[in-house]
C-alpha cells in the first residue's frame, strides 16, 4: 500500500475526471480490501439516494412566473380589456404595440421567474464581447479585429432551467454556453443569470440589426456598452436609448475602454455621457433613486468588472427584472395610446346641450306654430259654434270655393320648400349636438360619436312626422275628446290642426245662441204681422223681444269668446308640448341615445386606461 501523492490528483481517464483509484485516494483513504469496497458502496448509496425535502436540490429548477403581489397583473388585465373594447373604434396599427406587449407578457409569465435574461449590446468595436467574456470568466464570445465579430446571439446561463427563455430568444443550442468553472460560475448572486451577447447594433449587415431589435424586445434587461469614441453616436441615442427611456430601471450603460483615456479624461467622458442620457430622458439611478446604472470600466484590463458583476448580482438576486421590464413595456404602450384616450376638458352631453337639441327639433317641426294654430283653431270653432247664425252664414259665403280659404288651406300639403327647410333644420340640429358631444374627444372617439349621430339621424324627419301624429292622437284621447273625423289634434310638419274637441258647456252656449236667434225671428215675425195687419198693433213688445235677440246673440258670442280664451291657450300649449315631446323622444332615441352610448363606451375605455397608467413605474 502506498500513500497518496500530489501527482495522483492530476491523473485521469482522459475525460477530465480523475480515474477510480485517484477518486478513491483523493481523501486519503485506502482503495483496496473489503473495508474500502464497503465504503465505496456506502458512498454510492448516498449519492443515489433521493434528497430530503430540506435540501436545496428539492426545489424545481424551473419556476413559473407568477407575481403574487404588485400592480402588474391588474394593469395587464386593464390593458387587455382596453384593447378589447377599442377594437371596433381604433385601427389595428394603433393597437398593435399594446397587443404585442400583452403577447410578450403572457409568454414571459409562462417561463421561469428564477432567471433574469440580460443582453449585452453595443456598437462595433465597443468591446461588448470582451466584457461578456469577462463576466462569464471564459472566452465564450469571439473577439478580434474582424468586424462584425458577433454575428448571432450567444447565451451563457449560470443555472439550468433557462431553455424556454433561450428558445423564446431563438438562440440555437450550439450557441448556448455555461460559465467557466471559477469564482464567476459559483457566485451565489449570479445564480439565475442568463447573459446574451448580441451582434453590433450598427452592423452593416441588416440581419444583425434585426436580431438586435428582436432580442432587445424580449430580454429582461440590457447592458449598453459604449466606448470613448462612439458614446455620443446619434444612432445609439435616437434609435435605442431615447425610445427606451422608460426602461431606465432595467438598463445599464457602461463606458468601456477607459484604459485608453489618460488621467481624468475618463471622468470627463463619463460626465458627458450622463448629460446625454439625461437629455434622452433616461433617469439615472443616483443617490439610491431608481433609474439606469451608469459606470465606467475596462473589460480588457478588468478594471471595474468586479463592481459591475456585483451590481448585476444584486439585480439578479432581486428577481424583479422581468416584472419591471413588463411594467415599463406597459408604460410605453400606454404612452403611445395617450392621444387616442385622453380627452381635453370634459366632453359629454350636458343638460344644456340636450335642451338646445330639443329646442332645435321643436323649431324644425314647428311646435310653437302648431300650438298657436291649435289655439286659433279652438277659438275659430268656438266662434262657429257659439256665434250668431247670420255671422256664420256670412263666413261660409266668404270662404266658399275660394283657393285661399281656411278649409282648403287645412287640406293643402306642405310646400316642398318648407319641407326642405325643416329637413335642413333637423340636419343642423344633429350636426350641432354631435359637435358638442365630440368636442374635446380624441380623434377616433369624436369620429365615432359623429357617425352615431348622423347614422341615427337618417329618416329622422319622417320619424318626427309619424311620432308627432301619434302624440297628437294620444293627447286628444287623454283630454277626453277626439275629432269629428277621428284624426289627430296635432299638425304634421307644416300642416294645420283639425278641429279641436268641444267642451261640455258648448251645447248650452249653442242653445242660448239659438234662443237669441229664435227671439229675433219671433220678434221680427210679430212686427211683420202687425205691419200687414194680421196682429194687433203694439210695436214696443215685439221690438223689445227682437232687440233682446239681436243684442243677446253677440253678447253670448262675446261671453263664449271670453270663456274659451284660457282653455284655448292651454289647448295650444298642450299641442305644442305634445309635439315637442314627440320630437324630443324621437331625437333622443335616434340621436342622443346612440351618442350617449358612444360616450359611455369612451368612459369605460378611459377608466381602463387610467388603471393602466395609475401605477406607472416611469411617471408617464
Amino acid at each position: 500500500m502506498t500513500a497518496v501523492t500530489d501527482e495522483d490528483h492530476g491523473k485521469g481517464d482522459g475525460t477530465g475526471k480523475p480515474d477510480g483509484r485517484a477518486e478513491g485516494r483523493a481523501d486519503g483513504r485506502w482503495d483496496d480490501g473489503l473495508i474500502a469496497r464497503r465504503a465505496a458502496e456506502a458512498r454510492e448509496a448516498e449519492e443515489t439516494a433521493p434528497p430530503t425535502p430540506a435540501e436545496d436540490d428539492a426545489e424545481p429548477q424551473v419556476e413559473a412566473y407568477a407575481p403574487a403581489d404588485g400592480p402588474l397583473p391588474t394593469r395587464l388585465d386593464a390593458l387587455r380589456e382596453l384593447v378589447g373594447l377599442s377594437r371596433a373604434r381604433l385601427d389595428r396599427d394603433t393597437l398593435a404595440e399594446a397587443g404585442r406587449v400583452l403577447d410578450e407578457a403572457a409568454a414571459r409569465q409562462r417561463l421561469s421567474s428564477r432567471h433574469t435574461v440580460i443582453a449585452v449590446a453595443g456598437a462595433t468595436g465597443s468591446g461588448k464581447s470582451t466584457l461578456f467574456n469577462a463576466l462569464a470568466g471564459a472566452p465564450i464570445s469571439d473577439t478580434g479585429l474582424r468586424r462584425p465579430t458577433t454575428s448571432q446571439p450567444i447565451a451563457c446561463s449560470w443555472t439550468d432551467g433557462a431553455a424556454g427563455l433561450l428558445d423564446r430568444l431563438a438562440v440555437p443550442g450550439r450557441l448556448r454556453r455555461r460559465p467557466h468553472p471559477g469564482p464567476a460560475a459559483f457566485d451565489e448572486a449570479l445564480q439565475g443569470l442568463v447573459l446574451v451577447d448580441l451582434p453590433d447594433h450598427d452592423s452593416a449587415a441588416t440581419e444583425h440589426r434585426d436580431q438586435v431589435d428582436r432580442v432587445l424586445a424580449l430580454v429582461d434587461a440590457v447592458i449598453w456598452v459604449v466606448d470613448p469614441e462612439k458614446y455620443a453616436d446619434a444612432a445609439l441615442h435616437e434609435r435605442y436609448l431615447r425610445p427606451l427611456a422608460g426602461h431606465a430601471e432595467v438598463t445599464f450603460v457602461v463606458l468601456n475602454q477607459t484604459d485608453r483615456l489618460p488621467g481624468e479624461a475618463a471622468d470627463l467622458v463619463l460626465d458627458d455621457l450622463r448629460r446625454l442620457l439625461d437629455e434622452d430622458g433616461i433617469a439615472l439611478g443616483e443617490h439610491g433613486e431608481p433609474g439606469a446604472t451608469v459606470m465606467s470600466l475596462s473589460a480588457l484590463t478588468g478594471d471595474g468588472v468586479p463592481e459591475l458583476r456585483e451590481m448585476i448580482g444584486r439585480f439578479v438576486s432581486d428577481r424583479t427584472a422581468a416584472t419591471r421590464r413588463l411594467s415599463a413595456d406597459v408604460d410605453a404602450a400606454a404612452a403611445r395610446l395617450r392621444k387616442v384616450y385622453v380627452a381635453e376638458g370634459r366632453p359629454g352631453l350636458g343638460e344644456r346641450a340636450r335642451d338646445e337639441f330639443t329646442d332645435r327639433l321643436a323649431e324644425a317641426v314647428g311646435a310653437a306654430a302648431a300650438g298657436q294654430a291649435a289655439e286659433r283653431e279652438w277659438r275659430r270653432n268656438a266662434s262657429r259654434a257659439c256665434g250668431t247664425p247670420w255671422l256664420r252664414l256670412w263666413r261660409w259665403y266668404e270662404n266658399r270655393g275660394l283657393p285661399g280659404s281656411l278649409d282648403r288651406l287645412g287640406q293643402a300639403l306642405t310646400p316642398p320648400e318648407e319641407e326642405l327647410t325643416a329637413r335642413q333644420r333637423v340636419e343642423q340640429a344633429v350636426r350641432i349636438v354631435a359637435d358638442d358631444a365630440a368636442d374635446g374627444l380624441p380623434g377616433p372617439w369624436a369620429q365615432a360619436v359623429r357617425e352615431a349621430a348622423f347614422t341615427g339621424a337618417q329618416g329622422l324627419p319622417e320619424a318626427l312626422d309619424e311620432l308627432a301624429v301619434r302624440a297628437g292622437a294620444a293627447g286628444a284621447a287623454k283630454r277626453g275628446g277626439g275629432t269629428e273625423t277621428g284624426k289627430s289634434t296635432v299638425p304634421q310638419l307644416g300642416g294645420r290642426p283639425p278641429k279641436p274637441p268641444r267642451p261640455k258647456w258648448w251645447p248650452a252656449a249653442v242653445l242660448a245662441q239659438a234662443s237669441m236667434t229664435l227671439l229675433q225671428i219671433f220678434g221680427g215675425l210679430w212686427l211683420v204681422g202687425q205691419i200687414i195687419g194680421v196682429l194687433e198693433p203694439g210695436l214696443v213688445t215685439p221690438a223689445l223681444i227682437m232687440l233682446a235677440g239681436v243684442v243677446g246673440g253677440p253678447l253670448v258670442e262675446w261671453g263664449c269668446a271670453a270663456a274659451i280664451r284660457g282653455p284655448a291657450r292651454r289647448y295650444g300649449q298642450d299641442a305644442e308640448r305634445r309635439l315637442r315631446e314627440a320630437a324630443a323622444g324621437c331625437g333622443r332615441a335616434r340621436v342622443l341615445d346612440p351618442v350617449a352610448a358612444e360616450l359611455v363606451r369612451y368612459r369605460e375605455v378611459r377608466e381602463r386606461y387610467v388603471t393602466v397608467t395609475e401605477f406607472s413605474t416611469t411617471g408617464r
